[in-house]
């Protein structure tokens, strides 16, 4: 199983559609209108809906905030995707570095909001838990354009976004330490069919924000469901048929498949 969609709200559907295909060499497949338009990231579909009136987002730019944090995405050279993204004065949350894992990286912001990450490398995992796994991720290899790898998400209770994930078919490959960060910050990377739940854990406390089905940015990643798939903790709501609900976490989620009707 995997994430075969993230859902995005934008108040400009041309603009995301741009914005996209521009600087993450998304592809467009058909039926696109000024209301939605849906873009091949290689191993996801990122789809893109318009929101009227939107509301005031709730998600903040805190990682000690549960729920949601960021996109993610493989790519071949950080830089060299960096360097149009800069002169086309796109906002940035972090500049190209390296970080823990033997990767570079970089944090920037989607016309509508959504924060999305750029990753170059494998990361060489602190402690490996499921060397097949790892394996599997490392066979994906370098992407000719950037693609879709992972959503971010902290957690108050890692065991426990655990169980819940592994009936949908994820499981725990790795871990990166992070022994500088004096909030206790770790990174479980919880690997299903060609996508990654990143999980993030702090050892100081966090705070939870309710995500708004009406607010530009991300909404809910779609994920494939067996007949044997657990429901998330809380309803959310109708998102043009689907359902979305929420972890026990407040990230939410969009079950689809044999499990999804119950």
């Amino acid at each position: 199983m995997a994430i075969r969609r993230i859902l995005i709200n934008t108040p400009d559907v041309v603009e995301s559609v741009d914005f996209y295909q521009r600087f993450l060499g998304a592809r467009l497949l058909d039926g696109a209108t000024d209301e939605r338009a849906d873009l091949d990231v290689v191993t996801a579909v990122i789809e893109l809906r318009r929101v009227v009136d939107p509301a005031p987002s709730t998600w903040v730019g805190d990682d000690l905030v549960t729920g949601f944090r960021h996109v993610g995405f493989k790519v071949a050279d950080v830089d060299e995707l960096v360097a149009p993204l800069k002169s086309a004065g796109v906002r940035f949350h972090l500049d190209p570095l390296e970080a823990e894992g033997g990767v570079r990286i970089a944090f920037f912001y989607a016309p509508e909001g959504t924060l999305l990450e750029f990753v170059q490398r494998d990361l060489q995992y602190t402690a490996v838990h499921d060397e097949a796994g790892v394996e599997r991720e490392r066979a994906l290899g370098i992407p000719t354009r950037p693609r879709f790898d992972h959503v971010a998400v902290t957690v108050e209770d890692r065991p426990a976004a655990e169980r819940f994930y592994a009936p949908l078919g994820f499981a725990r490959i790795g871990t990166i330490e992070q022994p500088h960060d004096p909030r206790g910050f770790h990174i479980d990377y919880l690997k299903g069919g060609d996508s990654v739940l990143e999980i993030f854990t702090y050892d100081v406390p966090k705070t939870r924000a309710t995500p708004r089905l009406d607010a530009p940015g991300f909404v809910a990643a779609v994920l494939d469901a067996p007949a044997s798939a657990p429901q998330a903790a809380e309803p959310l709501g109708d998102y043009d048929g689907a359902l979305v609900s929420l972890d026990a976490d407040g990230f939410s989620v969009a079950l689809v498949g044999a499990g999804a009707d119950a």
